[in-house]
């Protein structure tokens, strides 16, 4: 039997705030409800952890005193009926009387009383209680993050409300097999709404998401899936006929796979990664997409033996970061993350590019990219590097878009546009 949707969100979020990620927490309950109910739960889900800071500020005005800890499904709960109310199209009284409905089916019927008075009570002082949230809530943000955005960006208002929206579905044409008008006339003519990129000369922005298998020559590998921003890596890193390339933090595989339709010639491409498991996704991407790579797995901060010193001429670091760029896309980030963890990762990175810098060759070029918008994940970075790396100079990238750092490039998330990553091209003197 199908399980009740908003109570399987609330199990996926109370474990979500307990410490799991969500691709921890949510293959498992989309296992136990309904085919037709998947969708919904992801968006209960997601949405409710997009808005989370905001939700958990106004369910504690609401409570006379704090949930035991053993109750965190239903304080969970109590979010995601706020989430319907405040961001979705359900009905007041639906959403009210399902969110009421699922404290059954979470064994707690004790809280049924609970969660409807508080859900009612919402709506009969919203006004006042949406005006008591503290600046960080209203922007649906952890306070700290919140206040590293305030110091390091002047537009703040967009960059907030692109990491609180959903993502677009946007596409990666294998222009090695196709034009992207081509492809294009064949999802108008499959009923596929669609509009170019203006960065990527490869993406399409899909006007509603839609299961890949629908999408036309899928199989035959005439596209992916992949963010626009995450296109332009490759064409920075320019790869040539004949060179040797690593990709050292690949999984799953996209800017492998972009390389290789990019530059059909090249002598090889390693894809590396540190973790085994995600390699198999590298995997199949090349499967289906007819590429050839060599796939390892290897620390970019300790590469293996294997990669023998001066034989890339070309390195692409994707490196592990906050991913505070692609917050829309991670919505856990806005629990999961701490202030600490952005100079232990930065710390990472650094290394990272200690390690890979040996393996190029003189008058090779590394690309440095990560998924943050956080100036000590990425300019600084590449500041400490260039310090104490005297046969390293950065190449300015010469391109129109985002905004100038210190050292490399940033890119905001946008609205129904790219995601927020950075970008820093390194060459190795001769």
């Amino acid at each position: 039997m199908a399980g009740d949707c908003r109570a399987a969100a609330a199990r996926v979020l109370a474990r979500v705030a307990g410490g799991q990620s969500l691709n921890q927490a949510l293959p498992e309950q989309l296992g136990a409800v309904a085919p037709r109910d998947t969708a919904l739960l992801r968006e209960l889900c997601y949405g409710s952890l997009r808005l989370w800071p905001r939700l958990e500020a106004l369910a504690d005005q609401l409570l006379d005193k704090p949930l035991r800890g053993k109750d965190r499904d239903i304080y969970a709960l109590i979010l995601v009926g706020l989430y319907q109310l405040d961001a979705t199209r359900v009905p007041d009284h639906a959403a009210v009387a399902s969110t009421v409905g699922a404290t059954r089916s979470l064994g707690k019927g004790w809280a049924r009383g609970l969660v409807n008075a508080l859900l009612r009570r919402y709506l009969r002082e919203r006004d006042a209680l949406e005006a008591a949230l503290p600046p960080a809530a209203r922007a649906a943000h952890p306070a700290w993050l919140l206040k590293r955005l305030q110091k390091e960006f002047d537009m703040l208002d967009a960059l907030l409300a692109a990491n609180n929206t959903r993502p677009p579905m946007a596409l990666r044409v294998n222009l090695s097999r196709v034009q992207r008008a081509d492809y294009l006339h064949q999802l108008e003519t499959a009923g596929i709404a669609a509009r170019p990129g203006a960065l990527a000369g490869s993406a399409l922005y899909l006007e509603q998401a839609v299961d890949v298998t629908s999408l036309p020559g899928w199989d035959e590998g005439l596209v992916s899936v992949q963010d626009e921003a995450a296109q332009l890596a490759a064409p920075l890193l320019a790869a040539g006929a004949g060179e040797r390339v690593l990709d050292a933090c690949a999984a799953p595989g996209g800017k492998s796979c972009h390389l290789l339709e990019g530059q059909n010639k090249l002598a090889e491409l390693v894809a590396m990664d540190i973790d085994g498991e995600r390699l198999a996704r590298v995997e199949d991407n090349l499967q289906r997409l007819q590429l050839a790579a060599r796939v390892i797995v290897g620390d970019g901060a300790a590469p293996p033996p294997e990669l023998a010193a001066g034989s890339f001429d070309a390195i692409l670091a994707d490196a592990p970061c906050s991913a505070s760029g692609v917050i829309r896309r991670h919505p856990d980030i806005k629990l999961l993350r701490r202030p600490s963890d952005i100079t232990q990762l930065a710390g990472q990175q650094l290394a990272i590019l200690k390690g890979l810098w040996p393996l190029l060759k003189p008058g090779g070029r590394l690309l440095y990219v990560t998924c943050s918008v956080l100036a000590e994940e990425n300019s600084a970075v590449v500041a400490r590097f260039l310090d104490t790396q005297h046969d390293a100079a950065e190449q300015v990238l010469a391109v129109n878009w985002g905004e100038v750092r210190a050292h490399g490039r940033q890119l905001l998330p946008q609205e129904d546009g790219p995601d927020g990553l950075y970008f820093a091209l390194l060459t190795k003197s001769t």
